[in-house]
């Protein structure tokens, strides 16, 4: 074989070869990195716990934000006078500086309910800023963390009522559109009743929590419903056991209750 016949199979073989590498790559999807993934879980959990707005805030209003396993819920309330000003909240996933909003209810837009909304975000020495999410998306919000660095609680999560006690029968309550869950830092809580499908909301209340040796107790700092129930506080007999948080006592009205709730989380 002659030089110019060897180098002219050489040229057709490297041609061929380009040509299939061309081919499967059209047809070739890359993956996430699992690394991808464990930072992205890694920037959702910096995120968890309670925040308060510190930016343009209102005189005597608190707007308080709860972050836990993928779930959001803000409320704006004026504690000295007992008013009950709006809440929203959903599902959230943070990655690369994006911040994405998946909105479940909202007593200050029902409109919002079923939608989405992606903005950016920074976190640095205990500070949050978001730009493009909050109640006028042109405005960028700060948020200070208000739980401390060392405040833990065997109930921090995001619950969800499966079981009430009624007329001496335990009930089981099925999953559905209509969603009474509970929200839960390492000393805040907030619990909301809403419908997603009807976008209808029922009620909500929160504030701040301690739970010890077997007692749960709450002190309320707003109330939808009444807002005389501001200022109380109540204790309750808890246990979590098998990922079930097992919650008895007196209802702020008098009333016995039993309950059941099971953690969730969003899945990714």
């Amino acid at each position: 074989m002659n030089t110019s016949s060897f180098i002219l199979i050489k040229t057709v073989a490297v041609i061929c070869c380009l040509y299939f590498m061309g081919a499967s790559m059209k047809t070739f999807k890359v993956k996430p990195l699992a690394t991808d993934t464990m930072q992205a879980d890694a920037q959702e959990k910096m995120l968890e716990g309670a925040w308060q707005l510190s930016s343009k805030a209102t005189p005597g209003v608190t707007t308080v934000k709860l972050v836990q396993d993928g779930y959001f819920a803000v409320a704006i309330y004026n504690q000295d006078s007992k008013k009950f000003i709006g809440t929203y909240g959903g599902t959230y996933t943070a990655s690369n500086g994006k911040l994405t909003h998946t909105y479940e209810f909202s007593t200050l837009d029902a409109a919002k309910v079923g939608t989405t909304a992606t903005g950016t975000y920074k976190l640095q020495n205990g500070n949050w800023q978001i730009n493009g999410l909050g109640l006028n998306q042109k405005e960028s919000e700060n948020w200070k963390k208000i739980d401390e660095q060392s405040s833990t609680s065997p109930l921090a999560g995001t619950w969800r009522i499966t079981g009430r006690e009624r007329d001496g029968q335990m009930s089981t309550m099925q999953p559905g559109p209509r969603k009474t869950l509970k929200i839960l830092s390492g000393t805040r809580f907030q619990w909301i009743a809403f419908n997603t499908e009807t976008k209808e909301f029922s009620g909500t209340g929160g504030g701040t929590y301690t739970a010890n040796d077997g007692k749960y107790t709450e002190h309320i700092e707003f109330f939808s419903r009444d807002s005389s129930r501001v200022g109380m506080q109540l204790s309750f007999n808890y246990e979590v056991k098998d990922g079930k948080w097992l919650h008895s006592g007196q209802s702020s009205t008098g009333n016995k209750i039993n309950e059941v709730w099971e953690r969730i989380a969003v899945k990714r």
